[in-house]
């Protein structure tokens, strides 16, 4: 008579994965079979709720005319679908002014953040694949930088560049917004995963210089790190407030974050307000469109970045 067999740990579930269980016959959860917590579950819920109504209330808001916003429930839809009409009386607003401040916020972006994930590369390839005097003390500088808020040291900045004559100028917020030291982190950590030292001294073996090595050799094996850090500088330039606001005086140099929050400051003050509650709402919709593209088409390169630097950690 054949014994009746108990369990066995590799038995599978109804979804086809297998269940593993210990010697006292208890379920062992694992990354593939986890743990259901109602917990957990409720508060990734009531985080992606809070995460979500106030895009969905400048979507609903951004497609009322002036009347319908001051006059029906926020969440709830006009009776007129005004969303175009706004989107054209915000490009003709001031005699079209957002577009000036659009172009500006281009501008600010893609040159910054270009030169300072250049930069972050460049520095995270010098220090972790090659030796210098002074290389330790650097690094714990660039980790202690990390720790300071870019707003202590917008003022300090405005008196430097004040003394250099370059304040009201586009130079006032592009370079400070070369240096990323989160970057230079980020990109200390990637090379020193995925880039190989036996294959920058072969190259070198063949007579390749140090910079050459670095843009032939290290720059494409960092590509999902460098889209990620573009990225992430793609954002901080973006949404980046304070320091044009202090830097910059002249509005044909504002960039979208400091000129809509003057159209918001002209929508509260007295008797102004019924004329521009519906274009604040609407540029604001207008300048997330660009960071939503920018994530969604770019999703690949960033996420595996990221997974490689949780290897590396």
């Amino acid at each position: 008579m054949r014994p009746i067999s108990s369990p066995r740990a590799g038995a599978g579930n109804a979804s086809g994965a297998p269940i593993r269980r210990s010697g006292r016959g208890r379920r062992l959860y694992t990354v593939e079979n986890p743990k259901k917590s109602t917990t957990l579950t409720v508060m990734t819920v009531l985080f992606t709720l809070y995460c979500l109504l106030p895009l969905v209330w400048l979507v609903i808001n951004a497609t009322k005319s002036q009347a319908d916003f001051v006059s029906s429930f926020g969440l709830a839809p006009g009776r007129d679908f005004a969303l175009w009409d706004n989107i054209v009386e915000v490009f003709r607003y001031q005699d079209g002014i957002f577009s000036r401040w659009l172009l500006n916020t281009l501008l600010y972006v893609v040159v910054g953040a270009t030169v300072s994930t250049f930069l972050a590369a460049l520095g995270g390839y010098a220090l972790a694949k090659l030796d210098f005097r002074g290389k330790r003390v650097f690094l714990f500088v660039v980790l202690g930088s990390i720790s300071v808020p870019g707003i202590a040291l917008a003022i300090p900045q405005f008196l430097l560049f004040a003394q250099l004559g370059l304040t009201n100028t586009p130079w006032a917020v592009l370079i400070p917004s070369f240096i990323n030291p989160f970057g230079l982190y980020l990109m200390w950590v990637f090379t020193a995963e995925a880039v190989p030292t036996g294959l920058l001294e072969a190259a070198k073996i063949d007579g390749a210089g140090e910079f050459r090595t670095f843009l032939r050799i290290a720059l494409p094996m960092l590509a999902p790190a460098s889209v990620t850090v573009l990225l992430f500088s793609f954002v901080s330039i973006w949404n980046n407030y304070f320091l044009p606001l202090i830097m910059l005086k002249d509005p044909a140099w504002y960039p979208l974050t400091v000129g809509i929050n003057q159209w918001n400051k002209l929508g509260s003050s007295a008797g102004n307000g019924a004329l521009v509650q519906n274009l604040v709402i609407t540029s604001a919709l207008l300048t997330i469109v660009p960071l939503i593209i920018a994530f969604l088409s770019l999703q690949r390169y960033w996420q595996s970045g990221l997974a490689l630097g949780a290897i590396k950690g």
